[in-house]
């Protein structure tokens, strides 16, 4: 990247006192509008100085010509991260435009966000995080007429170089082979079709983030109409029609192909040595300048911060690229905490007393859904991922024997693992009927039933003139509208079919966990009857031919509770009793614990009841494949982040987890516990190395191990899977 040394003192002397006047607090209320309490992404591009939200639809595209700024609201806390994003060919305009805003916007808030600074090629895991199909650059900016991408166009013409095993970036270059390489995954777009070419040294794991890439561009940016095909770099000759394609776009191959550069990985000894200056600026060695401001700093002292980071990057001859976080006094984020040994919070309580509320569920003011806002301002429903209210028009159909069979509208938000749904929904946008078509593939379907669902849609689709958006849904993955649709009353069967005839019978005990806190996000999941299914953070349904439970986890919420009892009047219409025995956590009969098979161990404990952790759980894959103790971290992860071929270190703080994948090298497996004490050795947080360490077999993960998950599924790796 090439930028002058002037940036700096343009930004400090120039841009940001002329910024700070077109920002004024009025011009702030209605530029970020659709900022609201709500969790998840917002993102805006920094158009002619204006900050412009862009569709939800094309979030992970990045223009190499531009700047942005994204937020990021944490799920249950009030709790916001602001990242603004500096292309590599953006003018020094753009990028100071986008540090005021994101200045503006941490005002805007009250002060509390977390702000980061990232530039292309250098992102933080953090911001890496949030797009897990992957990050794409593309070339040009709005300075050049690019406007937002584009959805359902088929005119493109486009080279895109995958690169990563965890954290993808794809990146637009040249249409040719000599951009080509043996070790990595490329996908040719050429709107109605994308290859994708696995070089025969890529790794199997990108390239599956190739295929997982490759089907997300087709379902978010052509509505499902995209076909996608894939070539083995080794074995081209299988693939004529593909490599046909590939060389009419690219022309003959006359070159030789080169190994290519390796995976970029993250080395945690970069953590080096700590320093602290004017008490708030923190260095980590280089590798990341951290920002504390406290709560009695002044306006201007705050809009400032960022510049002064930036002008100590200059002085300490950093380079251009290195990260920024700012936090703010009360509001640290966990890597800032975990840099230091001990973490006090102001009136904290010791015990399994809470800690500091803020963040708490209960205390967070709840603002009332106005569905008339999707339509009048689509960057409200760019915020909301919901076209409406969830009110309009609903048809489900099962697939059965390949074909589509109307389900009973009685069973409507009924799903079971082992089958295939299509799910129409019509909704009205100034009187015209739009159309959103989701389908919803179990964890245990076949082959043959998941093909068929991707037939059939097409058919329906077709149906209604090619009009219904297309939305592919995975078990365990349901979007926020998508659940709206059902009023709170979703249930996610593991297993079995809900076919008329079926010969496998009903279990007689079964027990559901319930996620969510008000109509529109709240589904319901089977999980094994056993009692290291139960998790102290939730509420549970336990269900048997005579008796139904509703226990209450002692870190559940109100709220949580109340939707509850709205799914347990669905769940429970099939037995002879007409209520459910309100249980609290500790206050179990004996009856309860004999349908689960008598008491076992579960995900409990003050950890998982405290509000705000001192010290929040991090998730790290492990390597030595370079001959030193190398991490990287996956933020928001969930267990789809554990790789069978990999060692996965989770801290907990006062536990160490090693996860052993079951194709985890043999020198990973021997050398386990002696990486796990590096890692507490090498901390910056100067960690006390007796700290426990627990390594795990993949297959057979504890309740301890599995509570830091959601809907953990102990099914995901078996051989075999026996519907019951």
């Amino acid at each position: 990247i090439s930028f002058t040394p002037r940036f700096i003192h343009s930004f400090l002397q120039i841009t940001l006192k002329f910024l700070v006047k077109i920002c004024g607090s009025k011009n702030m209320e209605v530029t970020f509008k659709a900022v609201t309490h709500n969790p998840g992404i917002i993102i805006w591009r920094v158009e002619k100085m204006e900050l412009v939200l862009i569709p939800e639809k094309t979030y992970g595209n990045f223009f190499e010509g531009d700047c942005y700024v994204l937020l990021f609201k944490v799920k249950n806390a009030l709790s916001y991260d602001i990242h603004y994003w500096i292309g590599s060919e953006s003018s020094q305009d753009e990028q100071g435009a986008a540090a005021v805003y994101s200045v503006q916007l941490d005002d805007y808030l009250g002060s509390s966000p977390i702000q980061h600074r990232e530039v292309q090629n250098h992102e933080s895991d953090t911001f890496k995080g949030y797009f897990k199909h992957g990050i794409i650059y593309k070339k040009g900016g709005v300075a050049t007429g690019m406007r937002h991408v584009e959805t359902n166009t088929y005119d493109v013409k486009r080279l895109l170089h995958v690169k990563g095993k965890k954290r993808v970036i794809a990146r637009e270059v040249e249409l040719s082979w000599k951009s080509f390489n043996l070790g990595d995954v490329f996908l040719l777009d050429t709107g109605k079709t994308i290859v994708q070419w696995n070089g025969p040294k890529s790794h199997k794991q990108e390239r599956l983030k190739g295929l997982l890439l490759a089907k997300d561009i087709r379902d978010r940016e052509r509505g499902g109409r995209a076909e996608v095909r894939s070539v083995e770099g080794d074995a081209e000759k299988q693939s004529p029609q593909e490599m046909e394609i590939l060389n009419s776009f690219l022309g003959e191959r006359n070159i030789k192909l080169t190994d290519g550069p390796p995976d970029e990985t993250f080395d945690q000894e970069q953590m080096g040595k700590l320093s602290l200056y004017c008490c708030f600026l923190l260095d980590q060695g280089g590798a990341k300048i951290f920002v504390w401001k406290g709560k009695k700093a002044n306006k201007a002292e705050r809009q400032a911060a960022m510049a002064r980071a930036l002008d100590f990057i200059k002085t300490k001859n950093y380079p251009f690229t290195t990260n920024v976080e700012t936090v703010n006094d009360g509001a640290e984020s966990a890597v800032f905490k975990q840099l230091f040994q001990r973490w006090t919070v102001k009136d904290q309580t010791q015990g399994l007393g809470k800690v500091n509320t803020r963040g708490k569920v209960a205390h967070v003011k709840q603002e009332k859904f106005d569905a008339s806002l999707m339509h009048a301002m689509p960057e409200v429903a760019a915020q909301e991922r919901m076209v409406d209210d969830g009110s309009g028009q609903v048809e489900v159909w099962r697939i059965e024997d390949l074909e589509p069979v109307p389900v009973d509208r009685q069973r409507y938000g009924y799903f079971y693992g082992g089958d295939c749904y299509l799910v129409l929904y019509t909704y009205l946008v100034n009187n015209k009927k739009c159309y959103l078509l989701y389908m919803w593939q179990g964890r245990h379907a076949t082959q043959d039933e998941l093909a068929a669902c991707a037939f059939q849609a097409v058919a329906l689709d077709q149906k209604y003139n090619d009009e219904p958006v297309q939305v592919r849904v995975t078990m365990g993955k349901e979007p926020r509208h998508f659940m709206a649709i059902f009023k709170g009353k979703m249930v996610i069967f593991e297993g079995g079919t809900s076919r008329k005839g079926s010969s496998e019978p009903e279990p007689p005990v079964r027990l559901f966990q319930v996620h969510g806190s008000d109509l529109s996000n709240t589904k319901t999941i089977e999980v094994p009857a056993l009692a290291s299914s139960l998790n102290s953070s939730d509420v549970f349904l336990l269900r048997s031919q005579t008796e139904i439970y509703l226990w209450c986890g002692k870190g559940s919420s109100g709220d949580e509770r109340a939707m509850a009892k709205e799914v347990s009047s669905v769940i429970c219409l099939d037995t002879q009793r007409s209520s459910e025995e309100i249980v609290a956590e500790g206050q179990e009969p004996m009856e309860f614990w004999e349908l689960l098979g008598g008491k076992a161990p579960y995900a409990s404990g003050k950890r998982l009841q405290q509000v705000v952790l001192d010290h929040e759980p991090r998730l790290f894959e492990c390597s030595n494949k370079t001959g030193r103790f190398i991490v990287t971290e996956v933020t928001h992860f969930n267990q789809d982040d554990l790789n069978e071929d990999d060692v996965m270190l989770l801290d907990t703080w006062d536990q160490l987890f090693l996860w052993i994948g079951k194709e985890a090298n043999e020198t990973e497996r021997k050398e386990a516990v002696a990486t796990s004490q590096e890692y507490l050795r090498t901390h910056p947080g100067d960690r006390d190395l007796d700290t426990p360490i627990v390594m795990i077999k993949q297959g057979f993960e504890p309740p301890t191990f599995t509570g830091w998950f959601t809907a953990w599924d102990p099914f995901k790796w078996s051989v075999s899977f026996i519907r019951y």
